[in-house]
């Protein structure tokens, strides 16, 4: 039986179970569609992937793929998913990276992306892919590359190594070379971070910056032997936790495991809310691009980080501008507003001059030279981006979610708040003391809460309010 390519194809990448809802065939599939979809026949197309056992294979059948139909092909090796956008951006080309992120060792999957790191996602150009490569799957021409149509010209490969000119470019943007010594702990996970950590923050292929790097799991292994690439988890932050207190750290930071992520944890082992570094690197940024003349520069931050964030921006003589929740969205609001900087609440950033990509080294980078900029310890520095109250994120199984959120809009109607359905509910109190979003889940049975209020007490009253009205019945 062919497999279902709508098991694996999400809003914005393709991820799967190797071997059942991601194989070697499908993935030549997917690289014909890519070039036929994208008319790349006769141009560039990079082909990277992560450290899973799987992503040599995928990126091998990728590549048959796209050079049967006609592209010329660029193999990058290992990278990270920042790497990928890297290479996208400053060769102008489009391209893969097989990863599948922060998930389990059983999963892989695809980023793909545009000429100039511009994403694709299923409204630009990958529901039109699957549709193409489901296609050839289903005709049975994708068993292996010979079955596959040819094209008139076969594409060739060739190869090239983007880690060194990927750091250099990084420490073009972020000067570390004055700052204060550091010591720093990174959690690599086994991930891709384990490649990058060393040659953009380390002395591996670059002069040696003023950090002392503790490194923890930086052996490449799609296994993840020690912890999942997941941070977002409080328990794999756990080691990291301990061994920046053990060695007496200034800093820790945790990388997924694709590394386009970034958590950071202060020097007493305390995490350093996704917020808090928005609203710290929003700053910096801002003020570059004053000094370089931009009058009110844009920040973009999704609707669930802190009130922080556009109060920081706002202070500093930047525009803040709320989007939804997603990186398809931040990025395409950074584009229409040439914003200088995004942020999220999962630790995702963005930048101007990363082609509007994410990237989790870039944001630490800015963190370290803030923090070696001056004397105080990250903690201090850290709590000005970090005054209010907040839940974190709390799911409540329910199956009618539209059903509970209607139940909740209708509990606070008689009162003085503002209402948004922008991305689910979100109801702010009219004197701006708490604020609180309900967002259904797109895959599970489950409505996401988080809130935020000017003091503890508020932010539970809120908390506990709400949660008993979505789960009641």
């Amino acid at each position: 039986m062919s497999i279902d390519l709508s098991a694996s194809f999400k809003a914005y990448d393709v991820r799967g179970l190797v071997g059942e809802t991601i194989t070697a065939e499908s993935v030549r599939a997917v690289g014909a569609a890519f070039v036929d979809v994208l008319g790349l026949a006769g141009q560039q197309v990079l082909v990277g992937g992560d450290m899973r056992p799987s992503s040599t294979e995928f990126s091998e059948a990728f590549t048959e793929g796209a050079t049967t139909r006609g592209a010329h092909v660029t193999q990058l090796g290992l990278v990270s998913t920042d790497m990928l956008y890297f290479a996208s951006g400053t060769l102008q080309a489009p391209g893969v990276v097989f990863t599948a992120s922060h998930n389990p060792a059983e999963y892989n999957g695809m980023k793909m992306s545009k000429s100039g790191a511009v994403p694709l996602s299923a409204d630009t150009g990958l529901e039109e892919i699957r549709d193409a490569a489901q296609a050839l799957l289903d005709a049975g021409q994708a068993a292996d590359a010979a079955a596959l149509p040819q094209a008139e010209t076969t594409g060739r490969t060739d190869a090239a190594d983007m880690l060194t000119p990927y750091a250099e470019y990084l420490r073009s943007l972020v000067d570390l070379s004055g700052i204060r010594p550091l010591k720093v702990v990174v959690d690599a996970a086994n991930g891709m971070s384990g490649l990058t950590t060393p040659a953009v923050l380390g002395d591996d292929t670059l002069d040696a910056l003023p950090l002392e790097i503790v490194p923890l799991y930086f052996t490449l292994d799609g296994t993840f032997p020690n912890h999942p690439a997941n941070p977002l988890e409080p328990e794999n932050l756990r080691d990291l936790q301990a061994a920046v207190k053990e060695h007496g750290a200034d800093i820790g930071l945790a990388f997924d495991g694709d590394a386009d992520r970034c958590f950071v944890i202060d020097e007493k082992g305390e995490p350093v809310t996704p917020s808090a570094v928005t609203a710290l690197v929003a700053r910096r940024e801002i003020a570059r691009a004053r000094a370089e003349g931009e009058e009110t520069p844009v920040v973009i931050h999704n609707l669930i980080t802190s009130k922080a964030v556009p109060e920081t921006v706002e202070r500093e003589a930047g525009r803040a501008v709320e989007t939804r929740v997603g990186h398809s969205f931040i990025k395409a609001v950074m584009a229409q507003e040439e914003a200088v900087f995004g942020g999220e609440h999962s630790a995702h950033y963005y930048f101007r001059e990363f082609f509007n990509a994410d990237t989790g080294m870039l944001a630490a980078m800015h963190v370290l030279a803030a923090l070696g900029g001056q004397e105080l310890p990250l903690s201090e520095l850290a709590a000005e981006y970090d005054p209010y109250f907040t839940s974190g994120e709390i799911n409540s199984e329910v199956e009618d979610k539209e059903g509970a959120a209607s139940r909740v809009e209708a509990a606070f109607a008689e009162r003085e708040v503002t209402v948004s359905r922008m991305d689910g509910l979100t109801i702010s109190d009219a004197e701006g003391s708490w604020w609180f979003n309900l967002r259904p889940s797109n895959t599970e049975p489950f409505l996401r809460f988080n809130g935020e209020a000017h003091d503890q007490q508020t932010m539970e009253q809120v908390r506990d309010e709400v949660l008993s009205i979505i789960r009641q019945g």
